[in-house]
């Protein structure tokens, strides 16, 4: 029995993977904090690790009394990050931070598994072809233009330079499914006959599904190379148009208004809903970061080489992936009334 530790699994993809890492058998061990939300880790045979993050020692004294002398996890998951903040800092704290201090742990105490998965990100590899629409591909040379970007190409050039060191990178794109809360937001503004873009020249976006992305994950531990960088994504990009048609189906919504905004008002949105977070000391969605995201034209991704190398193949086109989606949504707002 492979036993795997996921840290950083009290978020929105971190319960998928808890969940997968069961059904296979796995004995499955997740990384939270103390404070962190158990609302999708309810299974009983999950065995939680409480982690201090911001202590090399502290997590190298919880990793040391989690297991036995001499014995490890086979695989670890890293899933941990931040992508909102108040400070603009906090990116490079916890998203480098955090992972190098990981890092250090697991080498001190002699923890360092098998093979570790680390969450990236699209994003980090900055903007793509915003002319020809060129997609995405794993070997491209990145430059991230966003602090969130910068902070991920960090902590990706960490494990790079960590001797013996046994890491797998994804860069996903935009990752949806059932309890995710910023495509729901966009869900819920359709639900509501609103559909809001950015800029008036097209614009390719690409996802997947999360139980796409966890399969990947186990696959790739399973089957995939080390010290290899892969882009996870549904294997065709879609157009606003097209997202808003096949949210509207999803929803049963005949009459539905797009609504586009220029760069330079949501520029200003952007800069103001920032500012407002701050003073409120909350994370704002939509701030100068999210801005530069929303800006970029192509997002369109070449997945040949997780195919050919893991045999990665998403099972749920964002039609599929919409419908669950917005079922799970309908029961929720059901269950409010």
């Amino acid at each position: 029995m492979k036993r795997v530790l996921i840290i950083g699994a009290g978020g929105f993809i971190g319960g998928f993977m808890a969940r997968k890492s069961l059904d296979l058998g796995y004995e499955t061990w997740v990384g939270v904090r103390e404070s962190t939300s158990r609302r999708y880790l309810d299974d009983a045979r999950i065995k939680f690790l409480i982690l201090d993050y911001d202590s090399p020692q502290a997590l190298a004294e919880a990793f040391d009394s989690a297991l036995p002398h001499g014995d490890k996890w086979d695989w670890i998951v890293y899933n941990l990050g931040a992508t909102k903040v108040t400070n603009y800092s906090d990116f490079n704290r916890i998203n480098y931070g955090y992972l190098k201090n990981t890092v250090e742990a697991l080498k001190s105490c002699d923890k360092v598994p098998e093979r570790f998965l680390y969450m990236s990100s699209l994003s980090a590899l900055g903007p793509g072809d915003e002319k020809g629409y060129t997609p995405y591909t794993a070997s491209m040379i990145p430059d991230p233009n966003t602090r969130y970007g910068v902070s991920k190409i960090k902590a990706e050039t960490l494990l790079e330079m960590t001797s013996g060191f046994p890491w797998i990178i994804f860069r996903p794109t935009g990752v949806y499914g059932p309890h995710e809360q910023d495509y729901l937001m966009m869900i819920k503004c359709i639900d509501r006959h609103w559909d809001f873009g950015v800029g008036f020249r097209k614009q390719l976006l690409t996802f997947i599904y999360v139980d796409d992305l966890v399969d990947a994950v186990f696959e790739a531990l399973e089957k995939g190379t080390v010290h290899k960088k892969y882009i996870i994504s549904e294997d065709r990009a879609y157009t606003q148009k097209e997202f808003r048609s096949i949210v509207a189906r999803a929803l049963g919504k005949k009459f539905v208004i797009p609504v586009r905004l220029p760069l330079w008002v949501t520029k200003i949105a952007s800069f103001v809903a920032e500012k407002y977070g701050v003073a409120k000391l909350k994370p704002s969605t939509l701030n100068s970061d999210k801005y530069k995201i929303m800006k970029q034209r192509n997002w369109s991704a070449d997945i040949s080489e997780a195919k050919a190398n893991f045999g990665f193949n998403p099972r749920f086109s964002l039609e599929e992936g919409i419908k669950i989606t917005v079922a799970e949504y309908k029961k929720s707002v059901d269950n409010k009334n």
